[in-house]
């Protein structure tokens, strides 16, 4: 039986009227790249075969199971329209790498970007009744698009994988009034006791923006505005709840959070509302330290890729992300770094409901020009729009060990490209730090200094990691600071370390970081002799590697199944320092 995802997929931006799209589809491969031509955009041929929607061929859960290479994917489906008078915005939440959509024969849209969400108001183009959808999607063997750790080859290698490659994440249909909200924003802001940010508005006919707080399932406030046009900035005053302890605040341990309902109105009638959330609380950096809510953190991070077994970059369902969500918290971490994969919004959601700090990485491209700039750049900036949204996520990494800029240590074109990504990030969301260039060959311009190394001697640690050494090579070929550029006292956190595999996953193409842990003893004991010289650096936190195994990658704490390879309990007390 093949999953099906039918849970409502944008969970931070919730609508009470709407159709899932998941689900059967006809499907259809293009190799010679003439779909046009035999006029399937216009929706009156059927396709030769079936997929399951948001799982890609390559993968077993789409129900296809192909990996060989085909650039380019057709899908068609029907939908029924009777719901006269609503407008209809149609939304996918990730679909790779350039797709386009027509409905009822009409060109809808074109999107650019493998893991940046977009929605497209179709209204114009839906009849009363049946209509019929389709998707074209085109995603080639290409390094210089963002592709994060899918393999260029399309057969894995290394620590790249399998593809996945068209629709991959959730597609549906909200229904909304003549005008609805196309965007918001929430940035709390602990100091004062408030939040503000900026909503944006489809259609500027709504004559009224109603916004209500919840906390503890009681309305704490009501406040309306009148819209300034197309985009409306506001701020939200609200009363302390408790006047002798900050009972509120979002924290790992304690993940307090604001409901908020944002409506739209014309003339007194409502026309659209919008569910979200966020926690109140603040990430900053003083004196080389980072501070939650004011207080100093420490971050014990786990590298997690996203990957399943049996459908890839697509998690199976939201119960298997929050199994995730919770053994890595009772394995001890208070975080996880989400590397090179903007992930399904529910990871993110539940993080926020669970209490899991969170890091948000760009997906690397590899091939430095000026269309992996352009690229890079414009994906990069719809992710962080997405981000935002989510409490848990505290710190952003548009570049991960020189992927995409491998000649950033002496290049200033490349240094500035990274430069760039900093202050971009910063004019998008100013609330979150950046690591700019995560592992080596760190930039000045960023608030950490992050540092991969997979040394499997703990020891090492205290003498590497200090402050008049971050300028001396630390591995054979990597520098901790690019060229001319400085250490600016940033909080230092080791990023990725460790890697270590069992003998026993130990074979073919397998492989880990460094020889391989013959038994669980031999695990633990390399493991704490890690941590222990870790504690001992002056360092802000770690990001061990990594959560599951993945393919040929066999060096994580969970299997390719997502079960515990190691006893939680035991790693939790190695950490627990």
């Amino acid at each position: 039986m093949l999953k099906l995802r039918n849970e409502y997929p944008r969970p931070h931006f919730r609508r009470d009227d709407w159709l899932s799209l998941n689900g059967k589809w006809e499907f259809e491969f293009d190799d010679n790249k003439d779909g046009e031509l035999r006029g399937l955009h216009k929706g009156d041929i059927k396709l030769s075969g079936e997929i399951n929607v948001p799982f890609t061929y390559q993968y077993k859960e789409s129900g296809i199971g192909d990996k060989t290479f085909h650039d380019t994917l057709w899908y068609r489906r029907s939908f029924v329209y009777d719901k006269a008078g609503k407008s209809i915005i149609l939304g996918f939440n990730a679909s790779d790498y350039i797709t386009t959509v027509w409905i009822n024969g009409h060109y809808a849209i074109s999107h650019r970007g493998g893991f940046s969400p977009f929605t497209v108001d179709i209204t114009k183009f839906v009849e009363e009744g049946e209509n019929v959808i389709v998707v074209r999607c085109y995603d080639p063997l290409d390094p210089t698009i963002p592709r994060g750790k899918q393999s260029w080859l399309n057969d894995p290698f290394a620590c790249w994988y399998t593809p996945n490659s068209g629709i991959w994440q959730s597609v549906w249909i909200d229904f909304v009034g003549e005008d609805s909200i196309e965007d918001f924003s929430i940035t709390p802001d602990i100091d004062t006791n408030s939040f503000s940010g900026e909503i944006k508005l489809r259609n500027l006919l709504a004559d009224l923006i109603e916004i209500k707080v919840y906390y503890d399932n009681k309305m704490i406030k009501r406040q309306m505005i009148s819209p300034d046009g197309k985009y409306t900035r506001y701020s939200v005053n609200m009363m302390e709840i408790n006047f002798v302890d900050e009972v509120t605040y979002w924290t790992p341990e304690h993940p307090n959070l604001f409901y908020v309902d944002i409506n739209l109105y014309k003339n007194g009638a409502l026309l659209d509302s919008v569910h979200t959330r966020f926690g109140m609380r603040k990430i900053s950096v003083q004196d080389g330290r980072i501070l939650l809510n004011n207080k100093p953190l420490y971050q014990r991070l786990i590298l997690d890729q996203g990957y399943w077994k049996d459908s890839g970059l697509t998690p199976p369902g939201v119960d298997d992300i929050k199994k995730d969500i919770q053994l890595t918290k009772e394995m001890g971490f208070n975080g996880a770094r989400k590397h090179q994969k903007f992930e399904d919004p529910y990871y993110y959601y539940l993080a926020d409901e669970l209490g899991l700090l969170t890091w948000c990485e760009m997906p690397s491209a590899y091939n430095f020009n000026s269309d992996e700039v352009s690229y890079i750049t414009d994906e990069w900036q719809a992710i962080v729009n997405t981000a935002k949204k989510f409490s848990s996520i505290i710190t952003y990494v548009p570049l991960n060990e020189s992927w995409g800029i491998r000649k950033v240590m002496n290049s200033k074109e490349q240094q500035n490209f990274a430069k760039s990504l900093y202050y971009l990030t910063k004019s998008v969301d100013a609330s979150r730090l950046v690591s700019t260039n995560d592992g080596w060959e760190n930039i000045s311009d960023g608030d950490i200094l992050a540092i991969h190394d997979y040394s499997s001697l703990g020891s090492e640690m205290k003498v590497k990691y200090n402050e008049k050494t971050y300028n001396c090579a630390f591995q054979t070929f990597r520098r901790v600071l690019a060229n001319d550029n400085e250490y600016r006292g940033q909080p230092v956190l080791l990023t990725e370390f460790g890697g270590i595999m069992f003998a026993k996953d130990q074979r073919d193409d397998n492989w880990g970081y460094n020889s391989a842990a013959k038994d669980d003893r031999e695990f633990y004991d390399r493991l704490k002799e890690l941590i222990d010289g870790i504690y001992e650096a002056d360092l802000q936190g770690f990001c061990y590697t990594q959560l599951t195994d993945v393919q040929q990658e066999v060096n994580g704490l969970l299997d390719e199944n997502h079960d515990l390879k190691v006893d939680a309990a035991k790693i939790r007390e190695i950490l627990s320092r």
